[in-house]
């Protein structure tokens, strides 16, 4: 079989992306040559000019449908459920922020936070990474390759620059 064809076959069957190292273990290749067929594949794709093609999403890769397509296949598809403002909220302190607590969430919003960033854990948008030095040394909280998936960034540096000056976070 050719490696070209395992490796979409790979791409199409992966439920999360996959780095060109974890290709070319999986095909028993070199990581640079499994990045060369990758690069290659994606830009048969874009020649072909078809509904799918290649995505570099959260340090690795995906076989995707074409965002143009997006609203014909949303009349096809049930979408997950939505995140409340209040998840929302907590998801941009946490993706700004990290590693950030629970009551550095609260000071910021103003409103306890426990609820909302139990939603986000459970849909693994946001997961534990570490502990707090301090008395009673609490969760500090990140996002996950979920969320990088979810917001169709490569990585966190991807996100937006947020808004000057900000409200007054002063000791958070």
């Amino acid at each position: 079989m050719e490696i070209k064809a395992a490796l979409e076959g790979l791409l199409f069957l992966a439920t999360e992306p996959l780095s060109a190292k974890e290709l070319a273990e999986r095909l028993g290749i070199e990581e640079s040559t499994a990045e060369e067929l990758v690069q290659e594949l994606a830009r048969e794709y874009e020649a072909r000019e078809g509904a799918l093609e290649i995505v570099r999403l959260g340090g690795g890769y995906r076989l995707c449908t074409k965002p143009e397509l997006g609203p014909l296949l949303a009349k096809h598809h049930e979408p997950p459920s939505k995140l409340s403002p209040a998840a929302l909220e907590v998801l941009a302190i946490v993706a700004y922020r990290q590693p950030v607590t629970r009551s550095q969430i609260d000071q910021i919003r103003g409103v306890r936070s426990e609820r909302a960033l139990a939603s986000l854990v459970e849909r693994d948008l946001v997961t534990e990474v570490g502990r707090a030095e301090g008395p009673g040394r609490p969760i500090l909280y990140g996002t996950t390759d979920t969320f990088l998936e979810t917001f169709g960034l490569n990585a966190l540096e991807d996100l937006p620059p947020l808004p000057s000056p900000l409200p007054n976070t002063q000791g958070v």
